[in-house]
């Protein structure tokens, strides 16, 4: 039997009823499909611009974006308008336009005009805008707001200086202000990544210290100390470079943001451990006949030391006016406790110990222990 013939014409319409049955979201066959709206290719806004202020200056960061509305790449530089909005102001005050390349790290500083460093303090706000080649706008980013008017004080006269516990900040006093500041310090380290500057660093393994930051801030709060800090968190064998502000804390509006003075000059400091340990203390000295065969003892204890590059301890002995004699081995003796063997019935020895660090560095001999060996 012979099938019949379709025309071309029904063959389409019967493929379009199958079609529609189990795709009924598709057109008609042949037909194009509605209409797409055109790109406009406008970069993502950027959502994390921060402002910093320090002195007569604000230090503007945030991150460009990689990709457009359309989640598609973008390709070459794009435009940025960087606005600065005083508080009485209904437009930017001031805009500067940048070439930035997708992805990167945007950054701009704004020098304050002379009349935004001076008077009573006052909230203005930053934001950056992105345009695609075309000139449209991707709409404002966040705003990052700061604080105008007349900053604290710059700090004079920083220094640094080694102590046995860290490094040890100095500055000249500013006369009392009306409203209470703190001084930030900011911490730099200037050792190259990787440097075995210690002993304990040149082994890998579950105790190794972690990488130190590259950069740190310490905060001493209004009410402490006025020109001095004690920075313990150092690591002996790195150089650090140290810079300070003052900054006060002001409410405007109802939100408190700070207001910072310019940033001093910069100080550098090796941290080199010129240090000894600490004196050992608490030694006690207990006699013992010997039993079992063993011969009379003296056995010495003390408290340990805790310091961090300790190496060991040094045990020394005298006998009535002679000299002090090292009698523990040319190793320094690791544990607070040493046991001396060497010593006759019926004598008296005098006992005293140091500690030593692991860069040779030894401490005063700790205050005598006496003791008397029992008589056979």
């Amino acid at each position: 039997m012979k099938l019949p013939q379709v025309s071309g014409q029904v063959r389409c319409t019967a493929f379009a009823v199958v079609m529609l049955s189990v795709f009924p979201i598709l057109s008609g066959c042949g037909m194009p499909g509605a209409p797409l709206p055109p790109s406009l290719n406008l970069p993502d806004r950027v959502g994390d611009l921060s402002a910093v202020r320090s002195g007569g200056q604000v230090t503007l960061t945030w991150t460009m974006p990689t990709k457009n509305t359309d989640k598609m790449l973008l390709k070459g530089t794009i435009t940025v308008r960087v606005c600065r909005n005083e508080q009485d102001a209904a437009d930017c005050s001031v805009a500067t336009t940048l070439q930035l390349a997708p992805g990167s790290d945007g950054a701009y500083t704004d020098n304050l005009p002379v009349a935004l460093t001076e008077g009573a303090p006052r909230e203005i706000s930053y934001y950056v805008e992105l345009d695609n080649r075309k000139g449209n706008s991707a709409g404002l980013s966040n705003g990052a707001e700061i604080l105008a008017g007349e900053a604290p004080a710059a700090v004079a006269g920083l220094r640094a200086e080694m102590h046995r516990e860290g490094v040890m900040l100095r500055w000249a006093a500013a006369p009392p202000e009306a409203t209470p500041v703190a001084i930030r310090l900011e911490r730099t380290l200037l050792t190259p990544p990787g440097k075995k500057s210690e002993p304990e660093r040149t082994e890998q393994g579950p105790l190794t210290p972690h990488p130190e930051p590259l950069k740190q801030t310490l905060l001493v709060e209004a009410g402490a100390a006025a020109d001095r800090a004690l920075d313990k968190d150092i690591r002996f064998g790195e150089s650090y470079e140290y810079r300070a502000q003052r900054v006060a804390r002001v409410t405007v509006n109802g939100r408190t943001l700070e207001l910072a003075g310019p940033l001093s000059a910069p100080v550098r400091i090796d941290a080199v451990n010129t240090f000894p340990p600490r004196v050992p203390r608490g030694l006690a000295a207990v006699a013992t006949a010997g039993e079992n065969g063993a011969g009379p003892a003296i056995d010495l204890s003390w408290q340990p030391d805790t310091e961090a590059d300790l190496a060991g301890y040094i045990v020394y002995r005298r006998e009535g006016n002679t000299g002090w004699q090292r009698i523990s081995p040319a190793q320094p003796v690791v544990g607070p406790g040493y046991h001396d063997a060497n010593v006759a019935p019926g004598r008296t020895y005098a006992y005293a110990v140091s500690a030593i660090d692991q860069q040779g560095h030894e401490s005063a001999r700790s205050a005598e222990a006496e003791e008397t060996v029992p008589g056979p």
